[in-house]
């Protein structure tokens, strides 16, 4: 599954805060949005999606705020439903 990810730095925990569309607003505990940033937000997403940390990749804006993830590890329908218990 490819997710488009909204990156807020500087959160005092990590955390999913909305879904736009297919967009995910995430924050995460990082300063700057740097590699370890990008390590963060893969092991949150992981964790989050319940899939090992290795199945989710940053296929795009690895330095930016705005990155295009894809998720895999399980089914599409599966990842669907945990998209769809985001407000």
């Amino acid at each position: 599954m490819i997710v488009k990810v909204r990156v807020i730095t500087k959160s005092p925990e990590n955390e999913v805060v909305s879904r736009i569309g297919s967009v995910l607003r995430v924050k995460v505990v990082s300063p700057d949005l740097d590699d370890e940033a990008n390590d963060t937000l893969r092991a949150f997403l992981a964790d989050f999606f319940d899939v090992a940390s290795d199945s989710v990749n940053i296929i795009r804006g690895a330095k930016g705020r705005e990155k295009t993830v894809e998720i895999n590890g399980k089914s599409e329908e599966a990842l669907k439903k945990v998209m769809d218990s985001i407000p």
